[in-house]
């Protein structure tokens, strides 16, 4: 049986543990383009014609899409670029280009597998969040 002050330790040391935790995921994601775990890298078979989804968004299976597409996304670690979490860098930072480029290249595949009925209401957007 545990004690009382013991149970508290524990306790104490799992909430410091969870803190913790919570601190690595706040922390700034790895900018380096050569790192395969950076949101900044693509690999030399990404390219502007990727298919990310197996089915296409036409209005009425938002749910199934966007479950699909963000599976996708954060397979490739570009996730932030759509939910914004990844935001641009200001326009004298070193990573503005890189940025630039993987939200371009986002862009592209979501529309891919957006219906062509859709695009006039995205075809103007300049982020990936915004879609």
């Amino acid at each position: 049986m545990v004690s009382e002050p013991d149970n508290q330790i524990c306790c104490l040391l799992k909430i410091n543990m969870g803190d913790d935790k919570k601190k690595e995921k706040e922390a700034k994601p790895n900018l380096d383009s050569s790192d395969p775990k950076s949101p900044y890298y693509l690999c030399s078979s990404d390219n502007p014609g990727n298919i990310i989804c197996p089915i296409t968004l036409n209005g009425e299976n938002y749910a199934n899409w966007s479950r699909l597409a963000a599976n996708s996304l954060k397979s490739k670690n570009k996730l932030g670029f759509v939910d914004g979490s990844l935001s641009r860098p200001d326009d004298a930072s070193s990573d503005v280009d890189a940025w630039e480029k993987n939200n371009a290249m986002v862009i592209a595949w979501l529309y891919n597998v957006i219906d062509k009925n859709l695009h006039g209401s995205i075809a103007y957007a300049e982020t990936a969040s915004e879609i």
